[in-house]
């Protein structure tokens, strides 16, 4: 798994990536009331918003870590938003992405890395 500074995951599956927000962000936002999910076959970058979260608290744009084309989007989410607060990096995630560049992963934080930018915080 790995994370940007903006408290999403990426966790790759041969060229598929499953992408959500870290536990971190889902403790920030507090109680998940609305997802909204990508279209299928929508191409994204890297650095985009391609979701929107909404909390108790806020709304907020998820950001793709990696550019490429979603294959798939958590429909579940739209009836279970709360799932986002209960499993942020299981159940939870957002969308699959068939990554156009591998690449673009070497940029992300490792566990480690991560939770020492949380640290930081």
């Amino acid at each position: 798994m790995k994370f940007t500074k903006d408290h999403e995951w990426v966790s790759l599956d041969g060229d598929v990536a499953t992408v959500g927000i870290t536990s971190y962000a889902a403790e920030q936002l507090g109680d998940v009331v609305f997802v909204e999910t990508p279209d299928v076959g929508k191409t994204v970058k890297a650095g985009d918003g391609f979701a929107v979260v909404e909390s108790v608290k806020a709304a907020s744009d998820v950001y793709a870590p990696v550019s490429g084309e979603v294959v798939e989007a958590n429909q579940a989410l739209s009836g279970a938003p709360e799932t986002v607060n209960a499993e942020p990096t299981g159940a939870g995630w957002f969308a699959k992405v068939r990554v156009a560049d591998p690449s673009e992963l070497d940029a992300l934080m490792d566990q480690a890395a991560y939770d020492a930018y949380l640290e930081t915080l």
